[in-house]
C-alpha cells in the first residue's frame, strides 16, 4: 500500500498534468443546471443537465466508468461510456481523477439496466483537484479525537454527523422563529467585556492595548440585555457564545453557545410555558419525534419523552425525599454533615455557603434521578442573586432538568435596584471570605437599574446541550464543528 506521502506526489503529479495542457484545477467559472436533490426530486429520462459535485466512490468495468459524487445536498450516480464520450476525454478521466477531487460534469439522465438513477456524461472537468486521499469510505473517521480535530472529515464520510449539524442549523432558526413571532427583538451584546457578571464561573483574561486596559470574555448575556430593556424595549434575545475557564466533560465546555430571552410585563409563569412549547416544538418540527434515548448525567441510557405535560418540582420537596433532611429548617452543622456525607471535600465545606451546599446535596442525591422533563422551582436566594427573592428565603427561578442535566434557566427577574445592590454585595464578601461559587458585583448593571426597569421574566438556555438530546449525543463535543482540543504536540 502506498504512502501517504506517495499518493500525494502522485496527485501533484496529475495536477501538473492539467496544468500543462493548460487546464486550470481550480477554476472561478462553475456552473450547474440542478443541485443533485433537484436531479433526484425532478427525475426525467433524457433531461440534458450541467451537475457538479465531489466524488465519494469510483470503479471501472472496461469501457465504463461509474462514480457517486456529492453535492452537499445529495448523492448522485455518474456514468462514463467510451464509446459516448470518446477516448480522450474517458482515458483523460482515468489518468487524472480521484476519489475525493470536485468536478462538473454534462449529460443526460437515464436509469440503468439495474434502476439506478444516472447522468450519461458527455463531457467533464475537474474543478478541484485534491491532493491527499479521503478517509476508507465505508468507515470513515474511527478515532473520536480524530473527529474532533477534523470535523470537515467526519461529516463528509459519515451522513449522521452531515445531518447532526443540519439539525443543528434547523434548530437555531426556528427557535428564532418561535421568537420572533413572541414579538422578541434579537440583540448582540460585547463578548470583549471589562467586567464578568450575570454567572458565577472562572474567565477568560485578555488586555486590551489601544485602552491599556485588562478585559475579560464574557461568561453570560444576563447583565447586557437586562441594560438594554431598562432603554424600553419590551422583549429581546441573543443566541451568543460563552466562555468560561473551567474544566471540561461530556457536559461542559469552555465554549458554548446560550439562548438567553427578556420579556417585560411576564411572569415565570409564561416563561415555563413558553420554554415547553418551545422545546415540544423543536423536537417535533426539526426532529419528527418526541422521544429520545440518551446518556444520562450518570453515564446510563435513559429514555426520555418530551410529550405530555412537564413536571414542576421544589428544591427542597426533592431534597427532602431523597436524603431525608428539610432545608428549611436545617442547621448549618445539619447542612454541612450532609454534604460531607454525600462526598464534599472536608477541607473546603467550612468556606462554602449555605446554598452552595445545598446545590451540592441536589446534585449528588436528586438531579440524576430526573429523567423526563421537570421544572425544578424555588432555589436557594443565594444561588439567585438576580432573580426576585422570596419571603422563606428561595428565589422565584426555575431550571428544566432532562435526564439530569441542567438544560435552562428561568427566573422572575429581581428589578429592585437596593435588594439588587445588597444581594451583589453580599456576593463579593462571600468571595472575599473564599466561596469561589459566587459573583462579582456590577456597578453599571445596578445604575441601570436604579434609573427602572420593567417587570420581566428572563430565560438562558444551552443550545448545545438542547442539540445534544435532540440528536441523542452523549457529548457536547459532537455537537460542535470545532470543540477545543489539545495540540497534538501536547497529548502526552
Amino acid at each position: 500500500m502506498a504512502s501517504l506521502e506517495e499518493i500525494k506526489q502522485t496527485r501533484l503529479e496529475k495536477k501538473n498534468k492539467l496544468e500543462q495542457k493548460g487546464i486550470n484545477p481550480y477554476p472561478a467559472d462553475v456552473d450547474f443546471s440542478h443541485s443533485l436533490k433537484e436531479v433526484i426530486e425532478k427525475f426525467e429520462e433524457n433531461l440534458e443537465v450541467k451537475l457538479v459535485g465531489r466524488i465519494m466512490s469510483l470503479r471501472g468495468q472496461g469501457a465504463l466508468l461509474f462514480f457517486n459524487f456529492f453535492d452537499g445536498t445529495e448523492t448522485f450516480q455518474g456514468v462514463l461510456k467510451k464509446d459516448i464520450i470518446g477516448d480522450d476525454k474517458f482515458d483523460f478521466f482515468e489518468e487524472v481523477v480521484d476519489i475525493g477531487d470536485f468536478i462538473e460534469v454534462s449529460g443526460k439522465l437515464f436509469t440503468t439496466k439495474r434502476g439506478q438513477q444516472s447522468v450519461e456524461v458527455s463531457d467533464w472537468r475537474i474543478i478541484s483537484k485534491t491532493l491527499r486521499p479521503l478517509p476508507e469510505k465505508w468507515h470513515g473517521l474511527q478515532d473520536i479525537e480524530q473527529k474532533y480535530r477534523k470535523r470537515y472529515l467526519d461529516v463528509l464520510m459519515d451522513s449522521d454527523s452531515f445531518k447532526l449539524f443540519q439539525i443543528r442549523a434547523k434548530v437555531v432558526s426556528k427557535i428564532r422563529e418561535i421568537l420572533n413571532e413572541e414579538d422578541f427583538m434579537e440583540v448582540e451584546t460585547p463578548i470583549l467585556q471589562s467586567q464578568a457578571s450575570g454567572a458565577m464561573a472562572e474567565t477568560f483574561k485578555t488586555h486590551l492595548n489601544d485602552y491599556d486596559m485588562d478585559m475579560v470574555l464574557r461568561i453570560s448575556l444576563e447583565a447586557e440585555l437586562k441594560i438594554i430593556m431598562a432603554g424600553g424595549y419590551p422583549a429581546v434575545y441573543e443566541i451568543g457564545k460563552n466562555f468560561r475557564n473551567e474544566g471540561s466533560d461530556s457536559t461542559h465546555m469552555q465554549e458554548f453557545t446560550m439562548l438567553e430571552w427578556y420579556k417585560a410585563y411576564k411572569d415565570l409563569n409564561y416563561n415555563l410555558e413558553l420554554t415547553e412549547r418551545m422545546i415540544k416544538t423543536l423536537a417535533a418540527e426539526v426532529v419528527g419525534k418526541m422521544q429520545f434515548k440518551i446518556v444520562g448525567a450518570d453515564e446510563r441510557e435513559v429514555e426520555i419523552d418530551l410529550d405530555g405535560e412537564w413536571k414542576r418540582v421544589k428544591f427542597n420537596d426533592l431534597i427532602l425525599e431523597n436524603t431525608g433532611m428539610n432545608p428549611e429548617g436545617a442547621s448549618r452543622d445539619d447542612i454541612e454533615a450532609k454534604s460531607l456525607e454525600l462526598g464534599f471535600d472536608k477541607n473546603e465545606v467550612k468556606n462554602i455557603s449555605d446554598g452552595n451546599l445545598l446545590d451540592f446535596i441536589f446534585k449528588k442525591s436528586s438531579r440524576n434521578k430526573i429523567i423526563n422533563p421537570t421544572f425544578v422551582t424555588h432555589y436557594p436566594g443565594t444561588l439567585k442573586p438576580l432573580a426576585i427573592q422570596n419571603e422563606d428565603g428561595t428565589a422565584e427561578v426555575a431550571q428544566l432538568i432532562i435526564a439530569g442535566a441542567e438544560i435552562t434557566n428561568q427566573y422572575a427577574e429581581l428589578i429592585d435596584p437596593v435588594v439588587q445592590k445588597e444581594l451583589l454585595e453580599k456576593q463579593a464578601q462571600l468571595k472575599a471570605e473564599g466561596d469561589k461559587e459566587t459573583m462579582d458585583y456590577n456597578n453599571e448593571f445596578v445604575e441601570a437599574m436604579e434609573y427602572g426597569m420593567p417587570p420581566m421574566t428572563g430565560f438562558g438556555m444551552g443550545i448545545d446541550r438542547l442539540v445534544a438530546i435532540l440528536t441523542e449525543k452523549p457529548n457536547l463535543r459532537d455537537t460542535v464543528f470545532f470543540p477545543i482540543v489539545k495540540p497534538v504536540d501536547r497529548q502526552n
